[in-house]
């Protein structure tokens, strides 16, 4: 995840990460009342640009985001399954542009700079008992897997295609599902493994008291060695 940044110079980039993570906030607010389909392009437009901004690389990161396509076809159709076609252009618009928005965010802002950003937003959480450091961190995470969930969805188009020769569409809805949470489960570990959830050491001695006891064995039996 970390690898999606683009370390490179460019406008975007300068923008400070807390200026680009209040923008993404308020661009979530503003975009959910429109109803007009041709502000919502326009909105569409506005987000593609930032690519363009990026140079090439910048366009390769938007050609990786072509399985976006199925997350909004299958919205589409099933609004109009549901009897809402218009509806379901609608939020696919307001999908599409938040998506191309965040992984905008995440291509131009490192990891350490969001979680900085957020830190002061979410000092008031401390009063009620959550760490600041980890609801940073969760809420970084959240906006950098946008690019990774749509990483998994092309390669198993593309392996999907090399299987059946056919394109997968909604056939891959589950499986990308099942790739998102099996990297939720990965990612934890890792947090995990590098002190990220580590449990309080002297609590769980004083709770449990076999472990407790058996130590003292051992060390015993060293002493008699």
């Amino acid at each position: 995840m970390i690898g999606l940044y683009l370390a490179q110079r460019s406008p975007l980039h300068l923008v400070p990460a807390g200026g680009k993570l209040l923008g993404l906030a308020l661009a979530s607010l503003a975009l959910f009342p429109l109803g007009d389909p041709l502000s919502l392009l326009a909105c569409l437009a506005a987000s593609l640009s930032g690519y363009a901004l990026l140079g090439r690389q910048g366009l390769s990161a938007l050609a990786a985001l072509r399985p976006l396509v199925l997350i909004l076809a299958f919205v589409l159709g099933l609004h109009a399954l549901l009897g809402s076609f218009e509806t379901g252009i609608l939020v696919a618009l307001r999908l599409a542009t938040l998506f191309l928005l965040a992984s905008l965010v995440t291509l131009t802002t490192r990891m350490d700079e969001m979680i900085d950003a957020l830190r002061p937003v979410l000092r008031p959480a401390a009063w009620i008992g959550l760490p600041e450091q980890r609801l940073a961190l969760a809420i970084a995470l959240v906006i950098r897997f946008t690019p990774v969930i749509v990483e998994m969805g092309n390669r198993l188009q593309e392996a999907h295609r090399a299987r059946s020769g056919r394109k997968g569409h909604v056939k891959l809805v589950a499986p990308l599902c099942l790739q998102a949470l099996n990297t939720a489960d990965h990612v934890a570990e890792a947090l995990a493994a590098r002190g990220g959830a580590a449990p309080d050491l002297s609590t769980t001695r004083d709770a449990a008291g076999p472990p407790t006891e058996q130590r003292g064995d051992a060390d015993q039996m060293e002493a008699n060695q």
